[in-house]
């Protein structure tokens, strides 16, 4: 599988998105690019990113959007995993952006050493 094009879900109205879409275009790295918004990632997904990804759930919320503010945080932080990966499928805007996928490796966000690290 290692020479599949990574997946890259991500939200076009989103700088850290074009950000890292830049960083691949650079490199001369193609992704296949998902629209996180219609196509929010699954539950199943989830289930096997979030454990790759390395980190907690609540690390995979975009803390600063509008959705999280609807929900608010004293219910996020009120809330278990389950309730929030439930979200995370049903709103592609509450999902941390970029995130990056391989057959290895699910990066969420933008940081241009793991990028780097993951991609060389």
């Amino acid at each position: 599988m290692p020479d599949h094009k990574p997946l890259v879900l991500s939200y076009a109205g989103c700088g850290t998105c074009k950000k890292a879409l830049r960083w691949f275009a650079d490199q001369g790295i193609a992704v296949d690019v998902r629209p996180i918004v219609d196509a929010p990632p699954s539950a199943d997904e989830l289930g096997e990113w979030i454990p790759k990804s390395k980190r907690p759930v609540r690390k995979w919320l975009n803390t600063s959007g509008q959705s999280y503010r609807a929900i608010g945080k004293q219910k996020v932080d009120a809330a278990k995993d389950e309730e929030i990966v439930r979200w995370l499928t049903q709103d592609g805007k509450l999902v941390k952006r970029p995130v990056v996928v391989t057959s290895k490796h699910v990066l969420v966000g933008f940081d241009e050493d793991a990028y780097r690290e993951t991609f060389g």
